[in-house]
């Protein structure tokens, strides 16, 4: 067995020393500017492997020293004040969220959606892209951001502020359920996760809607934990803005409320149902404006939610858990987050054996009880939001947050006297994975944006007009934003009525997404005199083609 062959356990401690030695040499090497090396400029997961190895290594009890270097190191360490490493955690998200601002200086689809949302409050200008299925919280933020300065780089500032909110609510949490410094560890785990940095610098809703989830979280517990509490009575006003903010934060609303169920029991919230009335009661107030609005324009109080439904794009039921399966743990956290999302999981397990095995002491079946609730919460997300739409690692932080959180946890508790010097080490990986994953994401993932920017923008904006415009294209949310046109797809510019006199540009690209073959843009150009555009671009899209004409009466 490998339990008593020294040989496998040497032999393990090799590969474990190896890939650690590996994991840290990638960091640097992509660090230093060349991950080019590295295919699509992404790392490794050899911790995935190290991990294991040590585990094995040291199976039958055996200790491994502390490298002298760690241990002073790590005493330094915990002399800087929590309050300094905070500030330096959400100094480090701004210096990257403004590196990463080269790399993709053009809004992108979804974006464009919400800052033309924005901007035609503000303006009156066209909110191309816009459905009856996106929520206002996001633009409502724009809107107030464009008051001040009109610029893509306003709204992005929008962006980094909530991202810092977001940073803020999951240490303060974080800080409640494990210590001040833990807590500070799995800040920079999120932040580095590539899922997450992935978005830090764009003008989106999934980053605020998950520090305001957090809350949701951290107060339902908080109502079981402390004595005649009156945290549910806080709940909607949390949930609301939160519902405002993202319409998809249902899903994650009815896995935290069925975790919470299961892990304090129906009798714990039975002996709060006065309060879970009032709660209740609360909220529907505070949806009064949006059921109203729903009723107003689908006829029905659920039909807005079943338009945002009908938006999700999987392509069959539990498409989104099949790709959360086949992500979990390193593409949605990166390979460090991944390791500590796994004793997450094992601190789940093992709160669970212990709750069920009914402890004596009421402290720890208190704690024992808020990870059972946190890991189901995570655990419940993954199923539902799998299961209702596709996926995408921007819809789960949540869950990667509360995994993050109890296996930062599990780990200290492992290390026992250890503790300090191992989550020391997590830390500094940690810090070196945020500017890894900064480059990975720069370099990596935001190159195909934008080079499909080069070639939408520079078209766009070369169609700017004073009078009444409409460009239509397979990429009207960013054609709308850079030309200041209202702008539709082609699909719906042949079901809607356009002014006879409205000028109207058909964009083309070479290799375009959702455009008519040359048949069909004859059928729609008709005998109207046309002028035709020709125009190089640099981007992924290539030649574009801009037949402009005035609209009269369709052929």
């Amino acid at each position: 067995m490998l339990k008593s062959s020294p040989y496998v356990r040497r032999w393990a401690l090799v590969v474990a020393v190896v890939s650690v030695t590996a994991a840290v040499a990638q960091q640097l090497l992509i660090i230093a500017g060349f991950g080019g090396w590295l295919p699509g400029w992404q790392p490794w997961p050899c911790l995935l492997l190290a991990v294991p190895s040590f585990l094995i290594a040291l199976r039958s009890g055996a200790t491994v020293a502390c490298p002298a270097p760690l241990l002073k190191g790590a005493e330094v360490i915990r002399r800087v004040p929590v309050g300094v490493c905070v500030l330096g955690v959400l100094v480090l998200t701004a210096f990257v969220w403004a590196s990463l601002q080269e790399h993709e200086p053009h809004f992108g689809h979804e974006e464009a959606v919400y800052a033309n949302k924005a901007r035609s409050w503000l303006e009156g200008t066209p909110d191309a892209g816009w459905g009856l299925y996106r929520p206002v919280g996001l633009p409502a933020l724009g809107y107030v951001a464009l008051t001040v300065h009109n610029s893509v780089g306003t709204l992005r500032v929008v962006a980094l502020c909530v991202v810092l909110f977001t940073l803020t609510v999951t240490y303060v949490v974080a800080a409640r359920w494990t210590t001040p410094r833990r807590a500070v560890v799995v800040t920079l785990l999120l932040l580095g996760g590539l899922g997450f940095l992935r978005r830090v610098p764009e003008f989106l809703n999934d980053i605020g809607s998950t520090g305001l989830l957090l809350m949701v979280v951290f107060l339902v517990a908080l109502a079981q934990e402390k004595p005649r509490s009156r945290a549910v009575l806080g709940l909607p006003f949390v949930i609301v803005p939160a519902f405002y903010f993202r319409y998809g934060v249902v899903g994650n609303l009815l896995a935290v409320f069925l975790a919470a169920l299961v892990a304090y029991g129906p009798r714990a919230w039975a002996a709060q149902w006065r309060r879970l009335l009032w709660a209740v009661l609360l909220v529907a107030l505070g949806l009064v404006p949006h059921l109203v609005h729903a009723v107003r324009a689908t006829g029905s109080p659920l039909g807005v939610m079943t338009r945002a439904t009908s938006q999700a794009n999987r392509a069959f039921f539990g498409d989104g858990l099949l790709y959360y399966a086949a992500t979990f743990p390193y593409r949605l956290a990166g390979d460090l987050g991944a390791v500590v999302m796994v004793a997450g999981i094992l601190a789940l397990v093992a709160a669970v054996r212990r709750v069920r095995s009914a402890g004596p002491s009421t402290i720890e079946r208190s704690e024992d009880r808020r990870r059972v609730f946190l890991g189901l919460t995570a655990l419940f997300m993954f199923v539902v939001l799998g299961c209702t739409s596709h996926g995408e690692p921007r819809f789960v932080y949540v869950p990667v947050v509360l995994l993050t959180v109890l296996g930062v946890q599990n780990l200290a508790e492992r290390s026992g006297r250890w503790s300090a010097q191992t989550l020391t080490a997590v830390g500094v990986l940690a810090s070196l994975s945020v500017l890894v994953t900064a480059q990975v994401v720069g370099h990596g993932a935001m190159r195909g944006p934008s080079r499909l920017s080069e070639s939408t923008v520079p078209v766009a904006r070369s169609l700017t007009s004073d009078r009444p415009c409409l460009v239509v294209s397979g990429y009207e949310p960013e054609m709308g934003w850079y030309s200041g046109c209202d702008a539709v797809t082609y699909a719906q510019y042949e079901e809607r009525a356009v002014p006879p006199d409205m000028r109207v540009t058909l964009v083309l690209f070479e290799r375009g997404r959702l455009q008519p073959g040359p048949t069909a843009v004859k059928e729609l150009v008709g005998d109207r005199e046309v002028t035709t555009s020709v125009r190089d671009t640099d981007g992924s899209l290539g030649t574009a083609r801009a037949i402009t004409f005035r609209e009269g009466r369709r052929p």
